[in-house]
């Protein structure tokens, strides 16, 4: 396939708002998970293979804590359970994309899909791809620079490793001073006690899980089915 050099230069710009974020981000992630242990190539690899950079993140401790490959696992499948739906919403402009519905469904984050549904409704299938490939290349960039900045540091870093604690830790707060309400706050909180009796050892996947239901609820509960929907699905047995 042939693509003009105009589609990707205007691809690669509508992608740099992204790559603003991804490659600090990507930096910090190879950084910190070389820190923890691993050689300076698992960063870009993981980022080749995984592409989630919350999962990515989450993943650190929970390696550093030599949790089991099931928890780790389902854990991620919990966190990446949105893209479901991301995807879901995305396929009236897909349904004919063949082949490359599939490549955007695995390059699918939270800032492509943003840029994708920005996009004008005739906008074509290859500049979509094009953005998203644009944003994998961002995130395995700034991956790969943290990883072999991570294995040439020379100092010791005490306590780097609660860096990302103290960070989920501020957004909590901060969270919590903008809520609307304490809901959320209390199914954390509740979710993670039930989730250290049922099994301490798997409390965090548990408790991802438990947040994730309590989330879908509460989604379900402010924004229910239309009406024009539960009736086409009723209709739909006659």
């Amino acid at each position: 396939m042939q693509l003009q050099s105009s589609l990707v230069k205007n691809a690669f710009t509508a992608s740099i708002p992204v790559c603003m974020g991804y490659i600090p981000l990507g930096i910090v992630f190879g950084f910190l998970c070389v820190q923890a242990g691993a050689s300076w190539w698992i960063p870009p690899i993981s980022s080749v293979l995984i592409y989630g950079g919350a999962v990515q993140y989450m993943m650190i401790p929970m390696l550093a804590a030599d949790m089991s490959v099931a928890s780790i696992a389902f854990a991620t499948a919990v966190v990446n359970l949105r893209h479901v739906f991301y995807g879901l919403s995305l396929l009236d402009r897909l349904h004919s994309a063949g082949w490359k519905k599939w490549l955007i469904a695995f390059l699918l984050t939270d800032e492509t899909y943003s840029l994708i549904t920005t996009e004008k409704k005739d906008a074509p299938i290859d500049r979509l791809v094009l953005i998203a490939l644009f944003d994998y290349s961002w995130w395995i960039l700034g991956s790969l620079i943290g990883g072999l900045l991570g294995a040439a540091a020379t100092i010791e870093l005490a306590g780097f490793d609660f860096v990302l604690t103290s960070l989920f830790a501020m957004l909590l707060c901060e969270q919590w001073r903008g809520r609307v309400n304490s809901k959320p706050l209390w199914v954390a909180l509740i979710g993670y006690a039930v989730a250290r009796f049922i099994s301490a050892e798997n409390a965090l996947a548990i408790a991802i899980a438990i947040c994730a239901l309590g989330a879908i609820l509460f989604a379900f509960q402010k924004n229910p089915l239309p009406k024009v929907a539960r009736s086409a699905g009723g209709s739909s047995h006659e």
